[in-house]
């Protein structure tokens, strides 16, 4: 199986959708004999921040020169970015050859990517592996390993329809990444009643924000502490005359508020968001909104997209896709990480 054949068959398991429960991927782990069990994982939930905080960690630890694995979705320029040592893909013959060996499941698409990162970095011995949610914590399915560094970033609306309904509800879904017998490390004491009996010691963020609470691991690792966040693709990142971002829910679309004005916006994004919710933030600052259709069978039509949107901007027009889009010469394309991905390399 050559890098396309293997790529191909685990992006075929997308029509699988988003599938909760850990006996998948236990089963599969089981066969490669439980590689999360024997790497030490610092292992980060919430809502907005993860891939930035998790990215960040692995950053300063690479700089304090150790081997760390990082896995971070979703991806934007790579596929193979997903899983990563040293800040090094995965190399496409290693990729193949874990999805070749391991085919026989009935996982979903992420359950065997979260798989083979375990057994990659296992197999490679990394000193740490630096594990972002995918989505919630009780059931996701990076959330298999025996003891770990949880780390719980900000807490906000979204997934509702798999992790409830309230911030509590949310809360208590993510704080099943924690281990009785391992420490803990979140954002702000905000939620520090549902945290506190689920693991050994709960260190609080003293700042509630990224960086403090980058630093509050680093420190709780015997580590140096950092000055700055690592900048990753799609979030807030300025490409030319056009800013990108990936984020979809309310607190993300509040932080994209204080740096936007008038913009001509490019919109995309998945049905299961507070749509309403990131277009009553966004909207009313674009004076032009084409609204697109994004390849992925989550995502909202352009049509019902436009619709919504027209409730706070006046000029809303619709566009076939993001790359049909461009030629409207757009300041701004936000709403979804899959839209960006499209047409990031054309940009």
């Amino acid at each position: 199986m050559n890098y396309n054949e293997a790529l191909n068959f685990i992006l075929k398991k997308q029509s699988l959708g988003i599938m909760p429960g850990l006996s998948r991927i236990n089963m599969l782990l089981s066969k490669m004999d439980n590689p999360q069990n024997s790497i030490k994982i610092i292992h980060i939930a919430g809502t907005n921040g993860k891939g930035t905080v998790a990215s960040s960690i692995a950053d300063a630890l690479i700089q304090n020169g150790l081997n760390v694995g990082l896995f971070t979705s979703p991806w934007v320029v790579d596929y193979r970015e997903q899983i990563q040592i040293n800040n090094e893909f995965i190399s496409k013959e290693d990729f193949s050859k874990y999805v070749e060996e391991y085919k026989n499941n009935d996982c979903s698409e992420f359950e065997f990517l979260t798989a083979i990162m375990y057994k990659y970095f296992a197999d490679k011995g990394v000193d740490y592996a630096v594990i972002e949610c995918g989505m919630g914590g009780k059931g996701d399915a990076t959330n298999v390993e025996n003891k770990n560094l949880s780390v719980i970033t900000s807490i906000s609306l979204d997934h509702t329809n798999f992790l409830g309904n309230t911030l509590e509800e949310i809360a208590e879904n993510k704080s099943g990444v924690l281990r009785k017998s391992s420490d803990c490390v979140i954002y702000s004491d905000e939620y520090e009643m549902i945290f506190k009996d689920k693991c050994k010691s709960l260190i609080i963020s003293p700042n509630s924000d990224n960086l403090s609470i980058v630093n509050a691991v680093l420190r709780h690792l015997g580590y140096n502490e950092i000055h700055a966040l690592k900048k990753l693709p799609a979030r807030q990142e300025r490409k030319g005359h056009i800013l990108l971002d990936g984020g979809h829910n309310e607190a993300a679309a509040k932080k994209l508020a204080l740096v936007i004005n008038d913009e001509t916006a490019v919109i995309g994004m998945m049905k299961d968001k507070d749509i309403d919710g990131y277009l009553a933030i966004i909207a009313p600052k674009c004076k032009k909104i084409i609204a697109v259709d994004v390849d992925n069978p989550r995502a909202i039509s352009k049509e019902r997209l436009s619709l919504e949107a027209k409730k706070y901007c006046k000029d809303v027009i619709t566009a076939s896709n993001a790359q049909e889009a461009l030629k409207f010469k757009p300041t701004l394309i936000c709403g979804s990480f899959y839209m960006i991905r499209e047409i990031y390399n054309l940009i």
